[in-house]
């Protein structure tokens, strides 16, 4: 069953700060392909799974998902490549975390794959107890100045912002919010060279949407004739890192400076290389101290190596 409603919230997001801060002026840790578990396979790219990933700080979930004979699974470009379990179990995951940590707000990102009926999402959120969890806007589209504060939405009890990118409807299940792209804008992905902050899709008005910076730097290559990209693993100290070019501290300086205000989720592969660093950029935009009381995840000797390489 669902978390109960918290409250008067005094912390939000670990900073008591933070409670009278907009849910669309605040800076998110995102997880590029969350459901993407694996230190070895071409397309992994997560060490740790979702509730680790939300312990660490993780605060937005993006995921793929696809249709398999007529259950929504989390998949990697095809559920032959990498499946990773339904949809339903990994929400289940996300309550559980949810309901024993009351003062926080979590995002999630579907990529809905397959164009499957947005009802069917909704009957996985009912099944996980996460649609009475679920924050649901005033109309299907809202500004970046409309959202509430984050002690708002942990006092109400609705402290899980869902975006589709495809196939909302507001009119059926109304707490599963349209991105493509009326509410979000987002810089370019599959980055293999260099990032940077130009809106690469949307179809709205930029300067009053939230918007997100893809900050995973990929890596070319073919199996015969067949192309494709995977995770740059040995440039992930420098992806990750707080400063110096190339890192994600600097594009979201580059953002913040280009557009005035911050990226509100910043989307990175193997999150735990830089030992918090991708969290440490977050804290500094909100202007909050990073103050971990127990330390995050280690990452894997193999990706350490990889990412020392």
């Amino acid at each position: 069953s669902a978390a109960a409603p918290h409250r008067r919230a005094t912390t939000c997001n670990g900073s008591p700060s933070l409670c009278t801060r907009s849910y669309g002026n605040t800076t998110f840790v995102g997880a590029h392909d969350s459901f993407a578990v694996s230190p070895t396979s071409l397309a992994g790219n997560q060490d740790y799974d979702v509730t680790q990933q939300l312990t660490d700080g993780i605060r937005m979930l993006q995921n793929q998902l696809h249709n398999s004979s007529g259950t929504i699974e989390l998949c990697h470009t095809s559920c032959d490549l990498l499946d990773a379990g339904s949809l339903e179990a990994y929400l289940g995951k996300v309550n559980t975390w949810l309901k024993a940590n009351p003062d926080e707000v979590v995002t999630l990102l579907l990529v809905n794959s397959d164009d499957i009926d947005v009802t069917q999402f909704g009957a996985a959120y009912t099944a996980a107890g996460l649609d009475t969890l679920s924050y649901t806007p005033p109309q299907a589209a809202i500004t970046v100045d409309q959202w509430p504060t984050l002690g708002e939405m942990i006092d109400q009890g609705t402290r899980v912002v869902t975006f589709m990118d495809s196939g909302a409807d507001f009119t059926t299940v109304p707490y599963i919010i349209d991105v493509e792209f009326s509410n979000m804008w987002e810089t370019p992905f599959d980055v293999t060279t260099s990032f940077d902050c130009s809106v690469n899709r949307t179809h709205g008005d930029p300067t009053t949407q939230l918007y997100t910076i893809n900050h995973f730097l990929d890596t070319a290559g073919s199996i015969g004739s067949i192309a494709f990209s995977t995770p740059d693993k040995s440039a992930l100290g420098t992806t990750n890192a707080v400063s110096g070019p190339g890192s994600l501290g600097a594009q979201a300086e580059e953002c913040l400076a280009e557009y005035s205000r911050a990226p509100n989720f910043m989307l990175v592969d193997f999150y735990e290389v830089g030992a918090g660093s991708v969290f440490e950029v977050a804290a500094g935009i909100n202007g909050v101290p990073y103050a971990p009381t127990t330390p995050i995840a280690s990452a894997p000797s193999s990706a350490t190596q990889t990412a020392a390489a």
